[in-house]
């Protein structure tokens, strides 16, 4: 599906958007796709999975329902995407962002009075997870209306389990809620699951500076790389959080209640506090690489000390062996049997005064 994006974004004058009957012309993949429709309301909860979604398009919702939440986890079949897009009202531009996966996290409204769609908002955010060691991420899309919230991912979300709790709780506060503080409650998951790979990050920190004030590892400064890229994907996430809540609180709209826009408050401090940490870490990986290359510096200048009071100490010494190496004839001590037990004996003499006066120095 990705090179079908990368084609038509590279021809110029392509229409935007795409339109509902073109969605399952799309080429699809190989992935398994889970609908799971929730319906609910003070009083009672439905919970399905949808397997014949011709019969589910074609029902209505029942008349108990206050909200309808409808969760797709997998992009790959575009003949659900195209029946739901269609049922729903979804714009054009709204599914094309949908389904090109790299979109940055932001918030659109579409629809209204004077528009041919139904007024919905279009949010994209990015779920985050650490798995085998490395941080992923993948693109969550929220279309919020009045009464119904559908959201599209590639893969199922661990974060919204709760969420599904806590709509089986009778008497909850999303029970007794709008669909909006749904999305905000979506939203919220979302963000308050960068806390725990905040604290990952910031033992692994730790970890990276005690191997740096350690024995240096070849390896470590890949490691420290890593680390830094990783926070960089943490930003590059969570920093448009804030200028999506602030919208979402700010800015007024019919689909958002007033008593969702006190509790996206809180989700805005949240937001904010997640960007304080990530800049507090970025610094932080910083403050690695420069004391990494400190004590690889320091490292290299200890070696060279060492050499360096070596060849000094077998200075003298390669003198006496040359002065006693040249081809001449005449040489007296070379006709005396002490002559090379004493020859050592200044040898060891002068190396051990050379040693001695290094360390009274504290050169060694």
């Amino acid at each position: 599906m990705q090179d079908y994006f990368d084609h038509a974004h590279g021809v110029p004058g392509a229409t935007p958007g795409i339109e509902h009957d073109e969605i399952a012309n799309l080429p699809g993949g190989s992935g398994q796709v889970r609908i799971l429709c929730i319906d609910y309301s003070p009083e009672q909860v439905a919970i399905q999975e949808i397997a014949n979604l011709d019969d589910f398009v074609a029902q209505h919702r029942p008349e108990w329902t206050s909200v309808r939440w409808i969760c797709v986890d997998g992009l790959s079949n575009t003949r659900a995407i195209q029946a739901l897009a269609t049922k729903y009202d979804l714009h054009p531009l709204a599914v094309e962002d949908m389904l090109q996966k790299t979109q940055r996290s932001k918030v659109e409204a579409y629809g209204g009075e004077d528009s041919a769609f139904m007024a919905r908002l279009f949010i994209v955010t990015h779920a985050l997870q650490i798995r085998d060691g490395s941080l992923e991420h993948a693109q969550v899309s929220i279309f919020l209306g009045h009464k119904t919230v559908l959201t599209f991912q590639d893969s199922r979300s661990v974060e919204w389990d709760a969420i599904r709790q806590r709509l089986k709780a009778k008497g909850s506060r999303l029970r007794k809620s709008d669909a909006s503080f749904l999305a905000y409650a979506l939203l919220d998951a979302i963000v308050d699951s960068c806390f725990p790979i905040l604290e990952t990050y910031s033992d692994r920190a730790e970890e990276l500076e005690g191997l740096i004030l350690g024995e240096t590892q070849p390896g470590l400064i890949n490691q420290i790389h890593q680390f830094k890229r990783d926070l960089l994907l943490l930003r590059w996430v969570v920093w448009p959080m804030r200028e999506v809540v602030l919208y979402l609180q700010r800015e007024p709209h019919e689909c958002v209640s007033e008593t969702t826009r006190v509790y996206l408050r809180d989700l805005y401090d949240h937001v904010v506090q997640i960007i304080d940490l990530i800049e507090t870490y970025r610094e932080i990986a910083g403050d690695l690489i420069e004391t990494y290359m400190s004590s690889v510096s320091n490292r290299m200048n200890e070696i060279m000390k060492v050499l360096t009071l070596i060849g000094t100490i077998f200075i003298p010494l390669t003198f006496l062996a040359g002065v006693y190496g040249m081809n001449f004839r005449h040489f007296p001590e070379l006709d005396q049997e002490w002559a090379y037990p004493v020859f050592w004996l200044v040898c060891l003499l002068t190396a051990g005064v050379m040693i001695l006066v290094f360390r009274r120095r504290h050169w060694l």
